[in-house]
């Protein structure tokens, strides 16, 4: 296997330190509005695992298409987003066929977290050149 760039690896982190506080008040707003069981904290953790995954796996897709031709390139790409979709759509399915292990929300909810982490990052970080 070849090594994972530092910039793969230093964006993942980004993204892993977002989804983390952003699960920590999702959990709070469960908390707070009387819904919190232990299936809203189980959910959280497989969805949030599966986005911080999902994200690293995108950029080592994209570590390994840049030293490849642009129509192997592509084709890469493009099997790496069916397969992360299929891995995300199967991890959504156990959160559906589990509700007494994993709550829907809290499984489908933090998908969503690196989507946020990514359009906030130009308020936060000011050397980040888009």
């Amino acid at each position: 296997m070849a090594k994972v760039n530092e910039v793969v690896r230093r964006e993942t982190g980004y993204i892993a330190l977002w989804v983390l506080v952003f699960s920590g008040l999702m959990q709070a707003v469960f908390l707070i509005g009387g819904w919190w069981t232990l299936s809203a904290l189980w959910g959280n953790l497989l969805g949030g695992a599966a986005a911080v995954g999902n994200f690293f796996a995108m950029g080592l897709t994209v570590q390994r298409a840049v030293e490849q031709e642009n129509k192997r390139a592509a084709a890469m790409m493009k099997l790496s987003q069916t397969l992360r979709m299929l891995a995300l759509f199967l991890i959504t399915m156990v959160g559906v066929l589990l509700p007494q292990a994993f709550s829907l929300w809290t499984v489908l909810i933090p998908l969503i977290f690196p989507r946020v982490a990514i359009a906030l990052r130009p308020l936060f970080d000011k050397n980040f050149k888009e």
